[in-house]
């Protein structure tokens, strides 16, 4: 230390060394919270890709059965003037 104090020497070299490990874990904590947010964001894009796929399907059901039903309904053939 620089200058003398009342504080215990063990205690000063106690906090000393907490603040470096909190400092020294910092790179790895940022690290891994960017894992942790690219994972979030990459699952939230394959849930959107799904709903896309579900809501596609949805709409291509019922423009088949919109056709269908056309196919199905009775055709009605004017007769021509005579």
């Amino acid at each position: 230390m620089a200058f003398p104090t009342s504080v215990n020497n063990q205690i000063t070299d106690a906090v000393t060394q907490a603040g470096v490990k909190v400092i020294g874990d910092a790179p790895a904590l940022a690290l891994a919270f960017f894992y942790q947010a690219t994972a979030q964001a990459m699952a939230n894009a394959a849930h959107n890709a799904t709903s896309a796929q579900q809501n596609a399907q949805i709409l291509a059901q019922a423009v088949t059965a919109a056709c269908v039903a056309s196919l199905n309904a009775p055709s009605v053939v004017e007769k021509p003037a005579s």
